[in-house]
């Protein structure tokens, strides 16, 4: 099974990798720099629109590359929502398979302080946690979901429940799809 998902970062290519070794043997994944298209800290429909957007990228990289027999084209973008009425920090995964028929998951969700809002806003969430944390690019690595869970919850494991929530429609056949 063969896929690419729109990332150089390790954590999310091994999230995205143990979540297709729950569904399948032989999992083949590379990760591919692609733009999502959206602002840095992405905000609201922006997230989802960001992760798409990378899939879509993968698309046409894949065909300019002549690169074949892939079978699932992957991205992750996380951003800040209000959408609950409290700002969070999510993920929201996308897949998209050789026939371009497309799923979402999302991973965990954590809050975000309101004291930290504006400066997120601003220059990411990233950022503001490395100058919390004292991190380096915490972002690139284990993610800054590891400090504020005591090192419970990984980068890796919320890329890895999305992408498994995003495959659903794809491992359940015709029972949980847009398949009539």
């Amino acid at each position: 099974m063969k896929a690419l998902i729109g990332t150089k970062n390790n954590a999310k290519i091994e999230g995205a990798k143990q979540a297709l070794e729950c569904f399948f043997d032989d999992v083949n994944i590379e990760g591919v720099k692609v733009s999502s298209d959206v602002s840095d800290e992405p905000q609201n429909a922006e997230i989802y629109q960001g992760a798409r957007n990378r899939v879509l990228n993968l698309i046409s990289y894949a065909k300019e590359n002549n690169i074949e027999d892939v079978d699932y084209y992957m991205a992750i973008e996380a951003g800040i929502t209000n959408y609950f009425g409290k700002w969070i920090n999510i993920n929201i995964a996308v897949v998209m398979d050789k026939d371009g028929n497309e799923s979402m998951g999302t991973g965990e969700a954590f809050p975000i302080p309101d004291k930290y809002l504006e400066e997120i806003k601003e220059n990411g969430l990233g950022s503001v946690m490395d100058k919390i944390f004292n991190g380096v690019d915490l972002s690139k690595s284990v993610g800054g979901v590891s400090f504020i869970t005591h090192e419970t919850i990984s980068r890796i494991d919320i890329t890895k429940d999305a992408f498994i929530m995003a495959m659903t429609k794809f491992i359940n056949d015709d029972i949980w799809s847009d398949k009539e």
